[in-house]
């Protein structure tokens, strides 16, 4: 079995706008180590949510490969996709995605609905959850009711639910103040090291970054430099 989770193999996506040809991801070849934290840096449009698609199966490559534990996820069906995301992915979405009419605790629940599993378990993985989240005494309440930075939190849980061996999440801070952001990746940071789960973010803001093992700084489509966090850290104490 491979060392690494998730591996790209020339990869590019390509898109066709009014007859335009845009090339969202340029021929990337990465890896991903398992329980490794990275963060993708990078402009708007530089291919950061492109890329996430792609190593998640959300999207298909125009030409490259995409492995999984060694496995090639390429030219999976889309059941096959489905079922890969379902067993293995937790997704955080910078918009949350909550559904407005459950509380967080039913928000939570919700994704164990499709993966068979029972009912208290369901139940009792949610509520633990939403403790070890700091959202204990906001169970019942709806999205509408919670703060930004709580609705992000029901979202991380959620994520959580199904034990995915990877954890990716687009701007995860991108529509919260600064310190509701540092307390999400401080939180994310800590699930990494407890769980042992693969963290893939996006992010434009370089203290969210550095709480990662690595960054990955990408623009039009191509990897500009990888940075591991003893680099980073002798960056920092040179200083």
């Amino acid at each position: 079995m491979s060392d690494y989770i998730i591996e790209t193999i020339d990869l590019s996506k390509s898109y066709y706008i009014r007859g335009m040809k845009i090339t969202a991801v340029n021929d990337v070849t990465l890896q991903f180590a398992k329980g490794e934290f990275t963060a993708i840096m990078g402009p708007s449009g530089s291919g950061k949510t492109t890329l996430l698609n792609l190593v998640t199966g959300l999207e298909r490559p125009t030409t490259g490969r995409i492995l999984f534990e060694g496995q090639d996820i390429t030219e999976a069906s889309e059941k096959d996709l489905t079922m890969f995301r379902r067993e293995n992915i937790g997704f955080v979405f910078q918009m949350y995605n909550l559904i407005p009419v459950l509380t967080a605790l039913e928000n939570v629940e919700l994704p164990t609905i499709a993966a068979g599993i029972p009912k208290d378990e369901a139940r009792q993985k949610a509520l633990n959850l939403l403790e070890r989240v700091g959202l204990k005494e906001r169970l019942y309440n709806r999205p509408v009711e919670l703060s930004g930075g709580e609705q992000q939190r029901v979202a991380i849980a959620r994520a959580l639910i199904n034990d995915p061996s990877i954890f990716v999440a687009d701007e995860p801070t991108g529509n919260v103040d600064t310190d509701t952001g540092l307390k999400l990746i401080e939180l994310l940071s800590e699930l990494n090291r407890e769980r042992g789960v693969t963290i893939i973010l996006t992010t434009h803001d370089r203290v969210i970054a550095n709480y990662a093992d690595r960054i990955i700084n990408i623009r039009d489509g191509k990897i500009l430099e990888q940075i591991t966090n003893t680099k980073l850290q002798s960056t920092s104490d040179a200083a």
